[in-house]
C-alpha cells in the first residue's frame, strides 16, 4: 500500500519502511514479529536503547506540569538543561541557544559566527554531513549536497582526514598531516573566512577517526586567521566516542559546539549550540538575529535533563570507552580473512572498510537486515558503520559480531 507521507533519501518506490511497534534494551520490534538486534541506534540518536521507563516518566512528568511555551520563558527544566550542557561543555562556555534539532543547531552557529565575525565565508570538508536545511546543506561535503545545488555562497570544501585512503598520498607512519596543515593555507589565501566547521569524528561518512594532532593544528589556523572553530557533535556528543563530547579526545576548546541526537536520546527532538564565553559576551549588545517557536520546547528539555541523569547514573560515557576494545578487536576477528581494508572507530563507532563491489556490499547490507541486524554503511564506498546502543550487553555485541561475520562470508563466497 502507499505511503501518505514521504520517505526521506530516496526515490519512493524504492522505499523499504519498516513499521517499528516496541523496543526494549538493544533491540526494536516490527508489526511482523520480528526482533532486530540494533547497531545501529536507528539513525544514531537511540544512545540509550528503546522502552527506557525513566525516559517515558521524564516526560510525561513534564506535560502535566507545562507542555506550551513561549521562546522568551523561562522555566526550571529550560534553565537547569542549559547548566547542565555549560557544565559538561566545560568553564569556557556561557550560553546554549536551543534548536529542534542537528541541522538547525549547525544553520544557528553558522548565523552566530558570520554575525560575530562579520564574515560569511565558511570551511568544511568533502566527507561531511552537517543537515539537510539549505545553510547546512552548504557546508556539507557528501552526496546529499549535490542535487540541492546552487546553495549559499561562500562554503570552501577542504581534503579529508582519512588515513586508509589519504588524499595526499601519504601513509600515517611518515605523514606530516597534511590534511591539518592545509587549513593555515587555504585560510591564508582565501581570506574572510568566519568558520572553520568540522565533525570531530565524520560518522555517516566513514568514522574518520583524525590522528592527536589534527584537531590542535585546525585550531591553531583558526586563531592565526580569525575564523571562529565549529565543532558539529550531532552524531558523536553525549557518549558516543567515550567521551560526553568527542572533541575532548583530542583536547581543543571549540568556540561553537552543536548537539543534538543523543542529547535527548531519541525521545524528543531537540538540538543546541552550546556557546564559548568570548562569543556569548558579543550579542550582551548585538542582537543575536535568531529564534524559532518550539525554541527549548519543556517537554524536550525534560528528555534531555533525564537523558543526561541516565548517562552519569549508569555510567555510559565510560562504558562506551570500556566497550570500544570489545567492538573492535571483537570486528577484526569476525571480518578475519575477508576483504577488510581497514578497521576503525572510537568508542561504540565503529567502521569496517572493505575492499569490495557495491554489488558484494549490498548483498552484505540484505544478509544483515534478514537476519534483524539494523546499521548503517555505504555500498559505493564499502563502509558497514556500527554505533550501539550504550546501553548494549557485551553479550548482545557479540551476537551481532557474530551475524555480521555470517553475513560477510555469505556476501564475499
Amino acid at each position: 500500500m502507499a505511503s501518505p507521507f514521504f520517505h526521506t533519501w530516496t526515490a519512493q518506490r524504492d522505499a523499504k519502511p519498516v513499521e517499528l511497534v516496541g523496543g526494549q534494551g538493544a533491540h526494536f520490534e516490527t508489526a511482523d514479529g520480528k526482533r532486530w538486534l540494533d547497531l545501529g541506534s536507528l539513525s544514531f540518536q537511540a544512545n540509550l536503547g528503546h522502552g527506557q521507563e525513566r525516559m517515558v516518566q521524564a516526560i510525561v512528568a513534564q506535560a502535566r506540569r507545562l507542555a506550551l511555551s513561549l521562546p522568551a520563558a523561562d522555566f526550571p527544566a529550560k534553565r537547569r538543561l542549559a547548566e547542565r550542557l555549560l557544565e559538561l561543555a566545560g568553564p569556557e562556555y556561557s550560553k546554549v541557544f536551543f534548536t529542534l534539532g542537528g541541522a538547525e543547531a549547525n544553520e544557528n552557529a553558522l548565523k552566530m559566527a558570520r554575525l560575530f565575525t562579520g564574515r560569511h565565508k565558511t570551511v568544511s570538508r568533502f566527507r561531511s554531513y552537517h543537515g539537510a536545511t539549505l545553510g547546512a546543506l552548504s557546508v556539507t561535503g557528501d552526496w546529499r549536497r549535490g542535487p540541492i545545488e546552487p546553495l549559499l555562497s561562500g562554503a570552501l570544501r577542504v581534503l579529508d582526514c582519512y588515513c586508509a585512503r589519504c588524499p595526499f598520498g601519504q601513509v600515517r607512519s611518515r605523514c606530516d598531516i597534511e590534511c591539518a596543515q592545509q587549513f593555515e593555507e587555504v585560510l591564508s589565501l582565501e581570506g574572510g573566512v568566519g568558520a572553520v566547521i568540522l565533525e570531530p569524528v565524520p560518522g555517516a561518512n566513514g568514522v574518520l577517526v583524525p590522528p592527536a594532532e589534527y584537531w590542535p593544528r585546525v585550531r591553531a589556523a583558526c586563531d592565526a586567521h580569525g575564523a571562529l572553530l565549529v565543532a558539529d557533535e550531532v552524531l558523536t556528543g553525549f557518549g558516543r566516542t567515550g567521551r560526553w563530547f568527542a572533541h575532548q579526545h583530542f583536547g581543543v576548546t571549540p568556540d561553537l559546539i552543536t548537539v543534538a541526537k543523543g542529547l535527548t536520546g531519541g525521545y524528543a527532538t531537540l538540538g543546541a549550540v552550546i556557546v564559548h564565553r568570548r562569543v556569548a559576551e558579543y550579542f550582551e549588545e548585538a542582537v543575536l538575529v535568531a529564534g524559532l517557536t518550539g525554541y527549548g520546547h519543556p517537554l524536550a528539555c525534560a528528555a534531555a535533563l533525564e537523558a543526561i541523569a541516565i548517562y552519569e547514573e549508569e555510567g555510559l560515557v565510560e562504558r562506551a570507552a570500556r566497550l570500544e576494545p570489545v567492538l573492535l578487536s571483537g570486528l577484526e576477528t569476525a571480518l578475519a580473512g575477508l576483504p577488510v581494508r581497514e578497521v576503525r572507530g572510537l568508542g561504540l563507532l565503529a567502521c569496517a572498510e572493505f575492499e569490495a563491489s557495491p554489488e558484494a556490499m549490498t548483498s552484505l547490507f540484505e544478509g544483515l537486515r534478514a537476519r534483524g541486524i539494523h546499521v548503517h554503511g555505504r555500498a559505493r564506498e564499502g563502509w558497514l558503520i556500527l554505533a550501539p546502543p550504550l546501553i548494549i550487553e557485551e553479550s548482545e555485541l557479540e551476537q551481532g559480531l557474530a551475524a555480521i561475520r555470517e553475513a560477510a562470508q555469505e556476501a564475499f563466497a
